[in-house]
């Protein structure tokens, strides 16, 4: 009984699995860390735990929703432009 990956998936099949850095130990991911938003977010809902702030808890999580819902917005102006070329613009 020998490497139990090998018995499992068969030698060749694992040995190319492993050689294309699928699941080599090298590889490396990064991350981009909380970011701002994230960052500010944590920060208000401490600030409100503690009885720093008194806002409503809408305004502590604002950060999250105010960036989602500028995201939408951009995502819908694209669409917006997208569906104007198409109607008007291609021929």
């Amino acid at each position: 009984m020998g490497n139990y990956r090998s018995d499992l998936f068969g030698s060749d099949w694992f040995n190319t699995f492993t050689e294309r850095g699928v699941m080599s130990d090298t590889t490396t991911t990064s991350s981009g860390g909380i970011g701002f938003v994230g960052l500010l977010t944590i920060v208000f809902i401490v600030l409100k735990l503690v009885g720093t702030i008194t806002w409503s808890w809408w305004w502590v999580l604002s950060p999250i929703w105010i960036s989602f819902a500028f995201s939408l917005s951009i995502l819908l102006l694209i669409g917006i432009g997208i569906l104007i070329y198409v109607i008007f613009f291609k021929k």
